[in-house]
């Protein structure tokens, strides 16, 4: 006879745990194919609960195909393909999330403090969407986004970026990653597609996964390298002109004019401009973008909030030309808008009515001064008269030359071992290159402050191990 122990506490009924014992007991392999099940009366009163606790449990067993039921007979096991054994248990944590939950200080990731987010706004202006977009939420955005939120763009963009831009050309959608999916199938998968050697190693991947041929192309000190372009068969170039990430270098006028006088050379030839960081310029003026000075329709230019709001938002967006509008409603307008209406018409408003650029405003206050504070901390610190730091102009992060001949390797290991998760600049390069070796990328935006010190001393122990070398 069956025999099983309730847990009062258990969550679920006491139908759902016999099941769950029925059912475990047949995958096991304990109750074999053919096997008659007890009676429901009879189950029943042996384990003490109503006969419609054992009704309930038979009828999903029987939904799910566990057991069949013969006219007059009863029921019976079915014949169930047990699963395969695992190897090994699996974690009750993802190793990843594990190990980045227990790092003293992470200066890899470019997380945002979550003391910068408006909360009080943005819960005041959900309110107002679900009061004036009530039935509106309940429709399907347009596949290029809400017209709400394209305009809003369009208008933020033409204040304070220069770019004159029609709504329509805009192309809403979660996360840039979504963006380069839809761009490949846009421009075909026949083509090559070129990215910054160093880079961004997850652009390269998503071109990649989609099984498109991609072609690593070597930055100089004024950004990607034309000549060295045009050796290879690229007709598409994914580059960040206005703050290559990781090294922090503006392309300048000349370049760009260069780079657009490759693309205006044959018809199918494209720039995607990933202009991901763009609104934290702290010494000048911002930089006008790619897509401003072309003249020829041959600018892609991408963007997301991410950065500047929050990376839960998920909303980016990409900026067609003219002469490829046709094209994406054409094969790709079937898609519906990844994005959220509820969250569309919230940013929209966040936009028009001023929010965001007074976000902006303190944004960059906050990430100047905790930038300069970082950075402070690096010279006059533990690690005082072992550092040169660069690319600290602009955007979230900088580098930081270590006076050190400990190979980056060896250094992250060690460092890791001290709670420290550092990225090396030749993390970056897709097959080690001619990285400046010693050189830290310092994602400070998401650093604990009051740790720095502290993580600093670490490295510089790490550091004293070894005899230095002399920064280039």
């Amino acid at each position: 006879m069956l025999t099983y122990t309730f847990e009062k506490r258990e969550k679920g009924s006491l139908y759902e745990q016999l099941y769950r014992f029925i059912r475990g007991d047949i995958l096991s392999g304990r109750l074999q194919a053919g096997e008659k099940l007890p009676s429901k009366r009879t189950l029943a009163q042996h384990l003490e609960v109503s006969i419609i606790t054992v009704k309930n449990a038979y009828e999903q067993l029987l939904a799910e195909g566990y057991i069949h039921a013969r006219q007059r007979c009863g029921y019976f096991v079915s014949e169930v393909e047990r699963p395969p054994e695992s190897r090994q248990a699996a974690p009750a944590v993802p190793a990843e999330t594990a190990k980045e939950q227990g790092w003293f200080l992470d200066f890899a990731s470019g997380a945002m403090d979550p003391a910068y987010f408006p909360f009080t706004v943005w819960a005041r202006l959900m309110r107002q969407t679900i009061l004036e977009q009530d039935k509106e939420l309940l429709r399907a955005a347009p596949y290029n986004g809400a017209a709400e939120l394209r305009v809003a763009i369009a208008g933020y963009l033409r204040q304070f970026r220069g770019m004159q831009v029609d709504p329509e050309q805009i192309i809403v959608g979660a996360g840039t990653e979504l963006l380069y999916h839809l761009l490949i199938q846009l421009l075909g998968r026949d083509k090559c597609y070129a990215v910054e050697e160093p880079g961004y190693s997850k652009i390269a991947a998503i071109y990649e996964s989609n099984l498109v041929q991609v072609q690593y192309i070597g930055i100089d000190e004024a950004g990607l390298s034309v000549s060295e372009l045009r050796r290879h068969t690229a007709q598409v170039v994914h580059i960040s002109p206005t703050h290559h990430y990781p090294t922090g270098t503006v392309m300048p006028i000349g370049r760009r004019q260069e780079l657009l006088r490759w693309a205006a050379e044959e018809d199918e030839r494209y720039i995607l401009e990933d202009d991901y960081d763009s609104e934290f310029r702290f010494v000048g003026r911002p930089i006008p973008t790619l897509y401003s000075t072309d003249e020829n329709q041959r600018v892609i230019y991408l963007n997301t909030f991410s950065k500047t709001i929050a990376p839960s938002i998920r909303i980016s967006y990409m900026i067609l030309p003219p002469r490829l509008l046709e094209r994406y409603r054409k094969k790709l307008g079937f898609y519906a808008c990844t994005v959220s209406g509820f969250e569309q018409y919230t940013l929209a408003k966040f936009l028009e009515q001023g929010h965001f650029e007074r976000h902006l405003g303190r944004m960059r206050n906050r990430y100047r001064q905790k930038r300069d504070q970082v950075m402070a901390e690096f010279l006059q610190g533990a690690l005082a008269g072992r550092v040169k730091i660069t690319g600290q102009d602009a955007g979230l992060h900088f580098l930081a030359q270590l006076q050190t001949v400990l190979p980056d390797a060896v250094l992250q290991k060690k460092a890791a071992e001290q709670g420290l998760r550092l990225a090396m600049l030749s993390d970056y390069y897709h097959e080690g290159g001619d990285a400046r070796g010693h050189t830290l990328v310092v994602n400070y935006s998401g650093l604990d402050m009051q740790r720095l010190p502290q993580a600093l001393r670490r490295l510089a122990d790490i550091l004293k191990e070894e005899t230095p070398c002399t920064t280039n």
